[in-house]
């Protein structure tokens, strides 16, 4: 089974996101993926933020029984790759976890790019879609390389 883990910085917008859209493009291959998310500064136990989970919503995903978590040595490791949202993120894992260095991507890596998706905590619902629909496509654009990268991470 491939695993990938997607990290943000709570744990409550943007790697739930990932986590919930990436499941549902690989729902027929279940045996497959092992998929979850955590975050660099979470607190442990929170639901995801409520606009977050209408977006998600809207698009045939519940994420309701998520509950965020910080990222650990114990977490990470028992991933094959790990996907950040910012470019700062995947540099604190790396300089915290270096043995796994070779595992941590910026998410828009996935696709030849190198930018930061934006956090839209504190926007309205259109910058929450705007989040969900950048992630969606970099998740459908970049399959064959997540596959790929997760493969070789094992």
């Amino acid at each position: 089974m491939l695993s990938v883990l997607f990290v943000c910085t709570a744990n409550m917008c943007r790697s739930p996101m990932a986590m919930a859209i990436f499941q549902s493009q690989v729902e027929r291959k279940p045996e497959l993926w092992r998929v979850e998310s955590a975050g660099t500064w979470a607190i442990d136990g929170l639901a995801c933020n409520v606009q977050t989970q209408r977006v998600l919503a809207e698009r045939g995903l519940d994420v309701r029984s998520h509950r965020s978590r910080r990222i650990n040595r114990e977490i990470i490791s028992s991933f094959d790759l790990i996907l950040t949202m910012e470019e700062g993120q995947k540099e604190a894992l790396q300089i915290e976890f270096p043995n796994l260095a070779g595992r941590i991507y910026l998410l828009s890596e996935i696709v030849g790019l190198k930018f930061n998706i934006a956090d839209p905590i504190g926007g309205d619902d259109e910058d929450f879609w705007s989040t969900a629909n950048e992630i969606a496509n970099i998740l459908t654009d970049g399959y064959e390389t997540i596959l790929r990268l997760a493969s070789a991470g094992r």
